[in-house]
């Protein structure tokens, strides 16, 4: 008990009170909007934990505060869906798909992602299924040894990837899309009420009897966030980063895990080729506006070097 006693004598009272506040507030916010979850709590305990038990584990989970609220946000959207704020785009988006990168077989033109339906094998269907369950922990991975070795390009890494989304959710609202599976199951109807699905990826799911992606994708935020494919901007922000800290051979593997999410994205019917382009497209977005707009905005650099500090 001492020694838990002497861990935490930097830790004020006014900001145990803080932590415990937010966390109150948190669970009230989510139990309101969304409901609480299992994984809630286990976030919350685990927030908690790291905060109290030592001064290192507290400066981990401040650092890493910005992909939790990230998580946050990102659950929210369930309280206010995209499809209450403007009109979905089904069917313009799928002849647009099919006009520009349509592929003809037994003299029929299909959308990449029903081609790839129709000629699927198993070599491909593990292949997409194991680059596409690390859509997220490989970005960690990456901030997690930015952390370790150059604390203010984590933080630059970790901002860059928050803007990124936010961008990706501003679109979400602005232009709600249908996935190509949601075509597939439903076609053009609108259909608001559909759960999450994992479309191609079920694929891996049977080959491995283990429902992976059927129980990421029952908890989708929103069905209708298919444009732009966030997933497709996350390795872009990762290999530019890797680069920029001259990370070497890691760069050759992040450069093939980036264009193995690209196909995975198309393969799985999850997005057509025009999401993963403006997926790309608002990854080089946000990393311009990061590094041009914000990182010479004297306030918004003073606010990075005071967190560099907190976290150090």
């Amino acid at each position: 008990m001492n020694a838990l006693n002497n861990k935490n004598k930097d830790l004020s009272a006014k900001a145990k009170i803080t932590v415990i506040l937010f966390s109150a507030l948190y669970l009230l916010v989510i139990s309101l909007l969304v409901g609480l979850r299992i994984e809630h709590w286990l976030i919350l305990g685990l927030y908690n934990l790291c905060i109290f038990i030592s001064s290192k584990t507290r400066k981990l989970i401040l650092a890493f505060t910005i992909f939790l609220v990230f998580g946050i946000l990102y659950d929210l959207m369930k309280a206010y869906p995209n499809y209450q704020v403007n009109h979905i785009d089904i069917s313009s988006l799928y002849h647009f798909e099919q006009k520009l990168f349509g592929l003809t077989a037994n003299g029929r033109l299909f959308t990449p992602n029903e081609f790839f339906a129709l000629h699927h094998n198993t070599f491909l269907d593990v292949l997409s299924g194991l680059f596409y369950i690390n859509w997220m922990p490989v970005p960690l991975a990456v901030a997690l040894y930015l952390y370790l070795k150059n604390k203010q390009q984590f933080l630059y890494f970790s901002l860059t990837f928050f803007l990124i989304n936010l961008l990706g959710f501003c679109i979400y609202y602005l232009h709600p899309a249908a996935p190509p599976w949601y075509v597939d199951l439903y076609g053009f109807n609108i259909n608001k009420g559909v759960p999450g699905n994992a479309a191609g990826l079920s694929r891996f799911d049977n080959l491995l009897h283990i429902p992976v992606f059927e129980s990421i994708y029952s908890r989708n935020s929103n069905v209708f966030a298919a444009l732009p494919s966030l997933h497709s901007a996350y390795p872009v922000v990762v290999l530019y980063y890797g680069i920029k800290n001259r990370l070497g051979r890691i760069n050759v593997l992040l450069g093939l895990f980036m264009i193995g999410i690209w196909f995975s994205a198309v393969y799985s019917g999850h997005h057509y080729v025009t999401d993963v382009l403006s997926g790309i497209i608002c990854a080089c977005l946000g990393i311009l506006l990061f590094e041009k707009v914000l990182l010479n905005n004297t306030i918004f650099k003073k606010w990075v070097d005071k967190y560099t500090l907190l976290i150090s």
